[in-house]
């Protein structure tokens, strides 16, 4: 029997729901949250991702700017553009594209941001909030995932969880909530004895690996919950053929596309998990859905700690 899709298109638009309401109770206190994006350079992938976040808070209620300073940007001027938003209050949420051009220090700069305005939920204020369960803005698809299995009626509390991948940006946060949700978890990767036999003990298994199609059905346990975060197109017959030889709906896509895309669990898993996230369609769309909640947040947290201090005064 095939696994339960769990669509995380609908859970996307639930969640985008409930953001625009908050939106409209904070518009009654008189308060709009703000996002700024800075795009630099004119990476197309980047361009699309911001479009379609700037695209998100137009939807949503939110006031956004989109910031596009020149490829040729130095880490300098890039730390004079972080600070000027950092000071302007109208702006709750910060978010610096990914990939920067290479003479800029991509580090620098993400440390510069405001934690207070760190959507991304990269700072190590944030994470080290995230570590010791106090308030602070998780990393928008790790905190996507956790409402993908919340949201689906899926157990945590309790159930063994394995992590493949170790990123800062997706494995370790992903394995921090699921560790504070009360899961038992591992977090295993490429020099991990066994990867197999590890993952096959998951009730609830994230596959964070970036390599397409890599866990395949003896990876997973009959029944367990299988979150795909993996997006990878696929361009060469060969491997196309491995993941999908027989797909009929798929081989037209590839054929007249020249590629298709794929997470980093093999199809075949399907027939073994009890419930996965597809790839597109899956964790994608919560990411963005979760950057416009955690401009929510950070209006919030900032307002409310700037209540309380006027409160003292």
């Amino acid at each position: 029997m095939a696994a339960t899709v769990l669509d995380g298109n609908r859970i996307s638009a639930e969640i985008r729901a409930e953001v625009a309401e908050e939106v409209k109770s904070l518009a009654q206190a008189g308060i709009r949250p703000g996002l700024a994006v800075v795009l630099v350079g004119h990476n197309p992938a980047s361009e699309i991702y911001v479009r379609q976040k700037v695209k998100a808070c137009e939807e949503l209620g939110i006031h956004s700017e989109k910031l596009t300073p020149a490829e040729t940007i130095s880490t300098e001027r890039l730390l004079e553009l972080v600070q000027e938003l950092n000071q302007r209050d109208e702006i709750d949420g910060i978010l610096v594209q990914l990939p920067l051009p290479a003479q800029v220090d991509s580090k620098r700069v993400l440390m510069a941001v405001d934690p207070a305005k760190d959507v991304d939920g990269f700072h190590p204020m944030n994470v080290g909030f995230l570590s010791t369960q106090r308030p602070g803005l998780v990393p928008c698809t790790p905190a996507g995932m956790m409402e993908i299995l919340r949201r689906s009626g899926i157990p945590i509390s309790g159930q063994e969880a394995v992590v493949a991948g170790r990123s800062d940006i997706v494995g370790k946060p992903v394995a921090m909530l699921l560790l504070n949700a009360n899961a038992t978890v591992t977090v295993c990767h490429s020099k991990t004895r066994d990867l197999a036999g590890v993952c096959r003990r998951a009730d609830i298994l994230v596959a964070a690996i970036g390599r397409a199609g890599m866990i395949t059905g003896d990876f997973v346990k009959p029944g367990a919950t299988v979150i795909d975060v993996g997006m990878n197109k696929v361009t060469e017959p060969g491997e196309f053929k491995r993941l999908f030889a027989g797909n009929a709906k798929r081989e037209e896509t590839f054929r007249s596309k020249g590629s298709v895309l794929v997470g980093d669990v093999h199809p075949e898993v399907a027939q073994v998990a009890g419930a996965l996230t597809p790839v597109p369609g899956g964790v994608g769309p919560l990411t963005i859905a979760m950057l416009m909640s955690n401009t929510v947040r950070a209006a919030k947290l900032r307002r409310a700690s700037r209540m309380a201090e006027l409160s003292r005064v």
